[in-house]
């Protein structure tokens, strides 16, 4: 059932307040529990409610925005492109600092964040900044000459293939110094414990794994720990290229009482390595690997400056809106990556697939954004873009957004670089009670989240049969009480379709919302499938044979970015019933919120260049925001 939009006016107060009102109310979810894991997991099911409550709790849970992919001065890549920000400038800079770009321009966040967690590079942690010192004895060695005196991005560039050519090679080992490691991994534990602060500002310890498959298909992963301790040091693809071994690993760790979670990323570059129908030595998946990689990995990645993870125009024919900041390439190569098994919304319908026939579903994740920004703060804004790799694209005509002072050779006017497929993205988004380590944490393992493409968009997501109105004065409780939010489960119930109740906030800094929808992926005759429903719309009418709103009329003007005035909405919100609901079938369901058209990041970099788009390059772009999934299990099963 779809509400006309003028119904919902008396329950905006109530949504938005739950994003900052700081009274108690009650509450709690249903959601299904986690697989048995070797050792309890430390979430909110096993650790004792804390009587010390920060003055911004709220049962109801709060909004709280931050980026789980950052690295600064001690990964191997962000140093050799000019990046010397500390863990501690990085922690600053979320806050509400300012960082100096390796090319000499200051960056600062519009609005501070309320989470942040640095992830360098596990891979030879810390050491090429201490090839760059003289004083050092690694400096001496063959492989680090001229890393003291590197000049601007080509330079950067060479000697940087050069570095990783030896690491990867059989002598990489003669530079994996675990002194400069362990001293680069304390550092960083210790600046983010520094920088916790409850109930105003969360720093999480954490690193990346980088595997790839032998494919050279990105297998890469964040590793989030939720206290203020961590391992001696973090495991990485010296250790082993099998993330399954990297689970191994976290089991090991939380039977010490380490608790952590992993966050694959980049699944759009992974040549279809990543949600692979068989594990890491071709064996078909089973409910072992199942339990494993949901125990250790609830969450996923769906968009980041290397392009939008969640489907693909090959994937999805059906999405008007599934060609979405696509990088079409592999992981720092020039080469194809496959769709087929690259993207999170088929990752999910295979689960759903695998689920109805073999009783499993390893691919039940929650889902975030990120930056992976090697600049140690974030990609910036559309029209304040900061890229992603400090001096190799430091400016529009590194990225290809602005011609080059002279052609090339072969006469074409851009840089040849794949750069320009980069995005301004994105946002980790969580619903929590408090702004603590404990709470937050809390959320990613319960999958109450979200992700954004960079604007701060809020999404609420609820499921159930006894679902309150959406102008009830305690919907948010009610919904909790009697329902499951994003990231839950629900049975389903004979002869009855669950009802869902949607709502999706615009960023205050950011343009007005054009449309919410509903994505739904079901298994019908052994088949996986998906349909879009449109179920609010910010102006005109929505067709019911095509589940589509019309046109809001929302423009562009490419000359300068402007954009419409008066159209579009400050909210959005509805409550839905699937029509074609089949109380037999698996199926999940999961919010996108889009915004009005505004300006790409590459059209703002020729404007300020005084110079004509790159035709080549989308000229705007639809923000959004993407919520965690809820699935429904038949009734029989």
């Amino acid at each position: 059932m779809l509400r006309s939009i003028a119904q919902f006016a008396p329950v905006a107060t109530l949504l938005l307040a739950a994003c900052s009102d700081n009274t108690p109310t009650t509450g709690q979810t249903s959601a299904e529990p986690e697989a048995a894991a070797p050792a309890p997991i430390a979430s909110e099911a096993t650790q004792p409610a804390s009587t010390e409550r920060t003055p911004g709790f709220n049962s109801d849970r709060n909004a709280y925005f931050g980026d789980l992919h950052v690295h600064t001065m001690y990964s191997f890549d962000a140093f050799i492109f000019g990046t010397t920000s500390s863990p501690d400038d990085a922690y600053e800079f979320a806050k509400g600092g300012t960082i100096t770009h390796p090319a000499g321009f200051d960056m600062t966040l519009q609005v501070p964040l309320d989470f942040y967690g640095v992830t360098d590079h596990a891979f030879y942690i810390g050491v090429l900044r201490e090839m760059a010192d003289p004083s050092t004895e690694i400096s001496q060695h063959p492989v680090a000459e001229g890393m003291d005196t590197l000049g601007g991005a080509s330079d950067r560039g060479a000697k940087f293939q050069e570095i990783l050519g030896f690491m990867r090679g059989p002598d990489g080992l003669e530079i994996n110094d675990p002194e400069i490691r362990k001293t680069a991994w304390d550092d960083i534990v210790a600046a983010a414990n520094r920088h916790n602060d409850p109930g105003n500002f969360t720093s999480f310890i954490g690193y990346e794994y980088t595997a790839t498959s032998s494919e050279s298909g990105n297998l890469h992963r964040n590793v989030i720990f939720r206290g203020d301790t961590g391992p001696d040091l973090p495991f990485s693809r010296l250790d082993s290229s099998n993330p399954e071994d990297l689970w191994d690993w976290m089991d090991s760790n939380r039977n010490q009482g380490i608790e952590s979670l992993a966050i694959p990323h980049n699944s759009n570059g992974s040549n279809g390595a990543m949600f692979m129908l068989t594990d890491n030595n071709g064996r078909p998946l089973d409910d072992a690997y199942a339990n494993q990689r949901m125990r250790n990995e609830p969450l996923v990645e769906i968009s980041q400056v290397k392009g939008t993870s969640d489907t693909h125009p090959a994937l999805s024919p059906n999405d008007e809106w599934a060609d979405f900041e696509i990088m079409p390439l592999r992981i720092a190569t020039t080469l194809y990556s496959e769709p087929n098994g690259s993207y999170v919304r088929q990752a999910f319908l295979n689960g759903l697939k695998m689920q109805a026939e073999e009783g499993f579903n390893p691919y039940k994740f929650g889902v975030i954004g990120s930056s992976d920004t090697h600049n140690a703060t974030y990609a910036g804004e559309e029209h304040d873009y900061w890229s992603k790799v400090g001096l190799r694209d430091a400016d529009g005509v590194l990225r290809g957004s602005v011609p080059l002072p002279e052609p090339r050779a072969d006469g074409e006017l851009y840089a040849d670089t794949y750069f320009d497929t980069w995005s301004a993205a994105g946002l980790a988004g969580v619903w929590a009670e408090e702004n603590t380590r404990e709470s937050i944490y809390d959320a990613f393992r319960r999958k109450e989240t979200f992700g954004t493409s960079g604007t701060r968009m809020k999404v609420r997501f609820f499921g159930g049969y006894n679902m309150p109105d959406v102008d009830d004065a305690d919907l948010l409780s009610e919904a909790y009480a009697g329902g499951v939010p994003m990231g839950g489960d629900l049975l389903g119930q004979e002869g009855e379709a669950p009802s869902f109740i949607a709502w999706v906030a615009k960023d205050p800094n950011s343009a007005p919302l054009e449309r919410v929808q509903i994505i739904k992926g079901w298994v019908e005759g052994g088949e996986t499938r998906e349909e879009v429903y449109d179920i609010a719309c910010s102006a005109g009418e929505l067709d019911p044979a095509t589940h589509r709103c019309s046109d809001n009329g929302a423009r562009v003007d490419i000359s300068d970015c402007s954009i419409s005035t008066g159209v579009g909405a400050a909210e959005l919100r509805a409550s839905w019933q699937d029509p074609d609901f089949d109380p037999e079938q698996h199926a999940s369901y999961y919010v996108r919120g889009l915004e009005n058209p505004t300006c790409r990041w590459s059209t703002w970099d020729a404007i300020r260049a005084g110079v004509e788009p790159n035709p080549d390059l989308q000229p705007t772009i639809q923000e959004r925001v993407w919520s965690s999934p809820i699935w429904v299990t038949p009734v029989q099963q």
